[in-house]
């Protein structure tokens, strides 16, 4: 397992606080990323590939997940505007310790 969710959590809380909400995206989506590929690899799901987006998506189709938690995944998959805002208002940070809370426990 490549990464530290925490690193990447505490980072993206950095990024916000001096104004760049575009790095907090990112790393928060990295961040749910490892928790999605560690609670799907522990459950013997296969990826295809290694990216955030990909075990992210995964997630949301995982059975018995509960809903709260599939829509994080989903917000997480949210492509920006040509704006660089999300189409709705959600806070992908809340959504990404949401997952790394729940996902590392469970």
């Amino acid at each position: 397992m490549t990464g530290n969710w925490k690193v990447e959590l505490e980072d993206a809380s950095l990024a916000r606080l001096s104004g760049n909400e575009g790095r907090a995206r990112v790393c928060a989506r990295r961040a749910a990323g490892i928790a999605a590929r560690d609670f799907l690899t522990r459950r013997g799901v296969r990826l295809r590939t290694l990216s955030a987006y990909d075990a992210l998506r995964a997630l949301e189709q995982f059975p018995g997940l509960p809903s709260d938690l599939k829509s994080a995944a989903a917000h997480l998959t949210l492509r920006v505007t040509e704006a660089f805002t999300l189409p709705t208002d959600i806070d992908l940070l809340a959504d990404a310790r949401l997952l790394c809370d729940n996902l590392f426990w469970g």
